[in-house]
């Protein structure tokens, strides 16, 4: 299946439905010879659009990922790349856990010097910050927007009350409203998605580009049998995911989904990516990977996505009511 696009909400912008993040590899895992290899295998097969923060590996993803596009000499017009800002990168007061406007200004400004890049296609409230008003917020997203540093804007894991106080001070004051929101989306993780958001899809237009959509590796399979070495949950800092991944009720329910997937003819991992996909309100499906074969395995959801019958959609559905 050829890769499809698909309109960022009710903005003029068109993204791959499957789209490529740098979230725990770059930096980490890729250096930026594979990093070019995963964006490059990426991008041949339909991406153009890739996810990146400036909190990732403390700015070293936004510098690999850089580097990388340079290196394969992708024409700016071809692809459309996006950052995140709220966590910073220095120690100091205004510049921590803050969308204040003088961080905001100084943010955007390191995201792009390691880019390399003269702007940024999108820009997100990387979470929510309840301690600077929405309309500081607002009014300096906003401005960016207008200096050509970004060219949309929109939010990150917010719940759909904030995203509604922010985009009616954007609509009151006649400034750029934001367009997208990044959440977590996966068949174990459904709330904001499939209810909280519910009325802004239509009432404002609301896209999504969603993470993590195997559920930090847990709807691969591959953690049906313990933690293997070299995963996701076997890195330094990443302990936390052991007691989710090592679930023993969510992986019951992995192991039957990975038998519909056999029955299929996929891997259990494309199904599930199918699935977020298939969401209508779901503009994009942020995929991570470690290496090129991840990368090719994870494209193989579009074939997945035309198995995804309204038959096969309720016998998953199912499983996770149970």
């Amino acid at each position: 299946m050829k890769m499809p696009y698909r309109r960022l909400g009710h903005s003029g912008l068109q993204v791959s439905a499957l789209s490529f993040g740098s979230w725990v590899t770059f930096g980490t895992q890729v250096d930026t010879g594979l990093a070019r290899e995963c964006l490059g295998t990426a991008f041949d097969a339909g991406v153009n659009f890739f996810d990146n923060a400036e909190a990732y590996a403390g700015g070293e993803s936004e510098r690999i990922m850089g580097q990388a596009i340079a290196e394969l000499g992708w024409d700016r017009q071809s692809y459309v790349v996006s950052t995140k800002v709220f966590w910073g990168l220095r120690d100091e007061v205004n510049m921590r856990n803050t969308l204040n406007r003088k961080y905001l200004f100084q943010a955007i400004d390191g995201s792009l010097e390691r880019f390399g890049l003269d702007f940024v296609d999108l820009l997100y409230c990387h979470r929510p910050d309840r301690k600077t008003p929405i309309e500081e917020t607002v009014w300096a997203m906003s401005d960016i927007i207008s200096s050509g540093k970004a060219l949309y804007w929109g939010t990150s894991e917010w719940t759909g009350a904030e995203i509604r106080a922010a985009w009616d001070i954007a609509d009151r004051h006649h400034l750029h409203k934001p367009v997208v929101e990044q959440p977590q989306y996966n068949l174990f993780e459904r709330q904001k998605v499939e209810q909280d958001y519910l009325r802004l899809y239509d009432d404002i237009g609301l896209g999504l580009t969603t993470w993590s959509p195997l559920a930090s590796g847990l709807l691969t399979g591959k953690y049906l049998d313990g933690i293997p070495e070299g995963s996701r949950a076997a890195l330094p800092g990443y302990e936390w995911l052991k007691g989710m991944l090592t679930d023993p009720t969510k992986n019951a329910i992995v192991r039957d989904l990975a038998a519909i997937a056999a029955r299929l003819g996929v891997t259990t991992g494309q199904l599930a990516i199918a699935w977020c996909v298939s969401n209508r309100h779901v503009s994009s499906v942020i995929l991570g990977a470690s290496n090129v074969d991840q990368v090719r395995e994870n494209l193989g959801a579009l074939d997945a996505l035309e198995q995804l019958t309204p038959e096969v959609r309720e016998e998953i559905e199912l499983l996770f009511l149970r």
